[in-house]
Order: structure tokens, then sequence, then C-alpha cells
């Protein structure tokens, strides 16, 4: 019996534990992937924390894989092969049944199953997915710098569709998803307004090096009016601070799959056809699309890779501010 590691969470607001297992088998339509290296991403630790309600336990984590196919399950897709580097993201199933999957809604389908929460991730040496969702990526390329695209990439991308074709565009929270969001945006010819927590002067200085034209606090008002925030920290006061922030018509897009409580706020910050949007889990076209926009914008990962074993360490490190960009876990 082949044995493959995994660090598996068997209940919320404990430690990852590392355990040895057998390597998992692929069924119908599935495929087995030897996982390269797995994104470390605030939903995980959302997950983890128990903020999240109802995970599949136990569970390995991760949803921001990048691996090869290893074994090819009973009818798997016929385009991919022994060997194929693929990406596998949040995503993990849908019924393709209900009205938002025959409306072209798949991520908002009511039976949707998400790797790394209702399926096994990639917190693993090995992982197994459903072969319609996965996702082609380049043979060559680095799959560390590739990982974070799986999640911070695609729920960024599609966080910024939201906003139109909005020209100034405020990012709060400047992490793994902004990061690579603010490299899109220039190459589309935006301009990006980077707002970071108070006092960390090395955030701001990472978004200007990345081409914001302004960089400062959170708790500040832009120097322009923004036609669009885009919010990427789970706090909900920063829904009022980017009301304020853009212009009548303008937008403000929730990026994020969990938040803290939004305070109550005037009406008159909202008048004058402002609006907020959240954005829900990502599609499989947003995959196709993204990637192909991505190479073109050259874009770059900031990354820190941590052995399979340290996820725990690399979960506080995310927890606690100390990362710049994203983790990503070697197995």
């Amino acid at each position: 019996m082949t044995l493959s590691r995994a660090m598996v969470l068997t209940v919320p607001g404990q430690p990852l534990q590392m355990i040895a297992r057998p390597c998992p088998e692929p069924t119908v339509g599935e495929v087995l992937i030897k996982v390269e290296a797995c994104g470390v991403c605030r939903t995980d630790l959302h997950v983890v924390d128990g903020e999240l309600p109802k995970p599949k336990l136990p569970l390995v984590p991760g949803h921001e894989i990048v691996g090869r196919v290893a074994a090819l399950g009973p009818d798997a897709p016929g385009d991919l092969a022994l060997g194929t580097r693929v990406g596998i993201p949040w995503l993990a199933w849908t019924c393709g049944r209900c009205r938002y999957c025959r409306a072209g809604q798949e991520n908002l389908c009511d039976q949707t199953r998400f790797t790394g929460y209702s399926a096994d991730g990639g917190y693993a040496e090995h992982c197994v997915a459903d072969g319609r969702y996965v996702l082609p990526l380049p043979a060559e390329a680095d799959p560390v710098a590739l990982a974070p695209l799986l999640c911070a990439g695609l729920i960024g991308y599609r966080t910024l569709s939201f906003a139109g074709d909005a020209k100034r565009i405020g990012i709060y929270g400047f992490g793994a998803a902004a990061h690579i969001i603010c490299q899109i945006a220039r190459h589309q010819g935006r301009e990006i307004y980077a707002f970071v927590r108070p006092g960390d002067e090395t955030a701001a200085d990472f978004a200007r090096s990345l081409g914001a034209v302004w960089a400062g606090p959170s708790t500040a008002p832009p120097p322009e009016e923004l036609d669009a925030a885009l919010i990427f920290a789970p706090v909900g006061d920063l829904i009022p601070a980017a009301l304020k922030a853009v212009r009548k018509g303008g937008r403000v897009v929730s990026g994020g799959i969990h938040m803290s409580g939004i305070p109550s706020f005037p009406y008159r910050d909202l008048w004058e056809e402002r609006s907020i949007y959240s954005v829900a889990n990502l599609t499989r076209q947003d995959g196709l699309d993204f990637f192909p926009l991505a190479e073109a914008a050259g874009v770059k990962t900031e990354t820190t890779p941590y052995p399979l074993e340290d996820a725990n360490r690399a979960l506080d490190d995310l927890r606690t501010g100390q990362l710049q960009g994203a983790a990503v876990l070697v197995p």
C-alpha cells in the first residue's frame, strides 16, 4: 500500500495534524494529482479557525493546488494525460441542473462542493479532483509562483470584474489577492490606490513597488475620489469607509468569503447610486479567462514557501499578519 502524507484538521480551532494515509484513488471522472505546491489562503484560515460552518471532518485543507496528473479514474476527461500540469481551485463540483448552473452562475449552485472545505484539498502529497473542474496550467512555470493564482488570483480577478471599467480603483487589504490584482489593473491602464493597516509602511511600500499611485492607511481618505473600491481584508468596518471614498455611482466590491460585522452607516453614504456587491466563489470560465490575462500582464507573485509539515506555522504567520504576499506549502 502506497502512503501519502497530509496535514489534517480534526477539530476546528485546533492545529492540523500530520498523518500518513493510504494514497487516495480516483473514482469515476476523477484524477489523482501529485501535489507540487499548495497556496495558503485566508479562507483556509477561516475554515481551520471554525469561522466557516460545517466543514467536512476530518479535512485536508487547501484549494490553491498545483500538481501533475498521476492517475486517471474511469471516464476522466480525455484531454487529461498522465503528467499534465493542472490547477485545482476552490470550486470542486456543481450539479449542472439547478437554476444557477443553467443560467451560467455555477458559482452559486445550490449543491456546490468546495476544495479544502467539503472535499479534501491540497495540504498533502496527493489529492483527487473531478477532472471537469481542474484548470490547465503552464507546464514549465514555477509551481510555487503559480499556486496563489488559483484563488487569490481567481477571486481577485472576479472581484475586479465587478468594478466594470472603473479607472480609479481603491484596494483595501494589500495581501495575496491585492498584489496580483494590482498588476492586472495596471496592465489594463487603471490607477490603484492601496489602503493598508495604519502604520504598516512595509505593505504601503510593497503596493507602491507594484505600481500603486498612492498608498496609505485604511483610516485615511484617498487623494482622489474612487470609481470603485475592492475589499479583500475581512473587516466589516471597511465597507462604510469605502463608501465614503467612492464617487457618486461608484461601486464597493467585497471579495472575501467571510467578514466581520458591518457597522451601521448613514444612508447618505450609500445614496447617489453608490452600490455594494459581494463576490461568491468563481466559475470555470473565470479560470479560462484569467490565466492568459495573468500571463499577458507578466504577473509576478510574491511568495514565501514552507515545507508541508510547517502548515500550522504558515497559518499562524497569515493569522498574525507576518506575510507579505502569499504562503505556499511544498510537499
